[in-house]
């Protein structure tokens, strides 16, 4: 089945042109998937100036269909339809967040948009469920163009790329100007000797970075290899529950949960704290002028100055493998990514772009939000795995952040604490 729709769509983009407008394009059914995971598809090519009817399922954000945010999507989608006057496109739009499409898409890939909007962690979870297409031909080849080779990893299995990347995604530092200088936040340690610092360590998306900073490895050294499992035992793990057990005790160190660190923001108890994106503008709103941004600081474990290493991934638009219309479809989600499509999208909703073209742009330059963001990506992150297993990380390190937080864990039992957690995430797969 996978066979036989790649063929159709590496057809179809292969002649859809390099800005998802070209000269040519492919007409085609794709036939639904049996259980038995076979298809059939019929294909027949035809020129893009012979007329073609259809309607486009689109699942996007809420937030990118919304007025008072600009409407990004469907004025997107209207954008391509004029670029595609022989094309008789009916839009429909549904809202479905990216963090979403895993559980929303696979309850019916049948039923399911045409072209939706996913995080790429959910890669797996899409693909077994036959709700996410693999792309191929010109569709590609722009990817590999205009992407970092980390972009292009976050949407790479066994070798396939699935989805067109718009942005990425990750955690760094906004910080106050008037509290730190540029080089106090380059060390953890040296911001909490001057003012409070807020960090999640209770949300099991930020405290790894502690143990990924000390050489603690998840599912080996690129995060696919299941059966390598989740490493945070042993000396260098115990060396980074010893710090963070005396980094709670800091007056300085604040555990921000509930949107706690943001409120001290506003109100000037608190001069650091670490977010992503989304928190731009009620950050921009509390500290003014004092805005700054950066990519994380490094931290002191056993003597030694460690980088801080957040989870990070993409966001990226992807193909229902049961469209009836790919060429349509593969056209639209690669217009979408584009970069006038992620111009649009970072004037209107402040989205960082992940293009290298829209990157050199002087305004998205001179926003240091997007350079902390993307700073962070390239240097201080490491792409989340994806793999199976990692659903059996998230609770177990909730509640280890909880039981730092609560004291619960000390220097003195710092071995076997992390012992019983390495224990508790260890689960590798034959």
């Amino acid at each position: 089945m996978k066979k036989a729709l790649a063929a159709v769509l590496a057809g179809a983009m292969l002649t859809a042109g390099l800005t998802g407008c070209g000269g040519t394009a492919a007409s085609s059914t794709a036939a639904s998937a049996t259980k038995s995971g076979t298809s059939s598809a019929a294909s027949t090519a035809s020129k893009e100036d012979e007329a073609l009817t259809c309607t486009m399922n689109v699942w996007g954000p809420a937030e990118d269909q919304a007025a008072d945010k600009g409407k990004w999507l469907p004025t997107m989608c209207e954008d391509f339809k004029k670029q595609h006057p022989k094309w008789n496109i009916t839009f429909k739009y549904s809202a479905c967040s990216e963090g979403d499409a895993g559980k929303t898409v696979t309850q019916d890939p049948s039923a399911a948009g045409d072209v939706y909007f996913f995080a790429n962690d959910q890669l797996n979870t899409l693909i077994a469920a036959n709700a996410l297409s693999q792309l191929g031909g010109s569709t590609v080849d722009e990817i590999k163009a205009n992407c970092s080779k980390e972009i292009i990893d976050s949407v790479t299995v066994k070798d396939g790329i699935y989805g067109v990347p718009f942005t990425t995604n990750t955690w760094f530092m906004y910080y106050n100007k008037s509290k730190f200088t540029q080089d106090d936040v380059k060390s953890l340690d040296k911001m909490l000797k001057k003012a409070k610092v807020s960090f999640p360590l209770s949300n099991s998306w930020y405290l790894p970075s502690f143990y990924l900073a000390n050489g603690c490895t998840m599912f080996g050294k690129d995060g696919k290899d299941e059966s390598a499992g989740i490493q945070f035992g042993g000396d260098k793990g115990t060396a980074v529950t010893k710090y963070l057990a005396t980094l709670v005790k800091n007056p300085n160190f604040v555990n921000d949960a509930d949107g706690s660190g943001l409120a001290g923001l506003r109100d000037g108890s608190i001069s650091a704290i670490f977010s992503g994106s989304w928190d731009a503008a009620a950050v921009k709103e509390a500290l003014g002028s004092n805005y700054g941004a950066a990519s994380l600081p490094t931290v002191n474990i056993g003597g030694s100055d460690k980088q801080l290493l957040s989870f990070s991934g993409s966001k990226a638009i992807g193909v229902n493998p049961n469209t009836k219309n790919p060429q349509v479809a593969v056209a639209l989600a690669k217009y979408l990514g584009s970069a006038d499509a992620q111009r649009s999208h970072y004037k209107l909703r402040s989205v960082v772009p992940c293009s290298t073209e829209v990157l050199k742009d002087s305004n998205v330059q001179a926003d240091i939000m997007v350079m902390a963001q993307n700073n962070t990506f390239q240097k201080t992150s490491v792409i989340q795995p994806f793999v199976a297993a990692m659903n059996n990380f998230w609770t177990p390190a909730e509640n280890f952040g909880k039981a730092l937080i609560s004291k619960q864990i000390t220097t003195d039992n710092a071995a076997a604490k992390t012992e019983a957690l390495n224990k508790a995430l260890a689960n590798p797969v034959s």
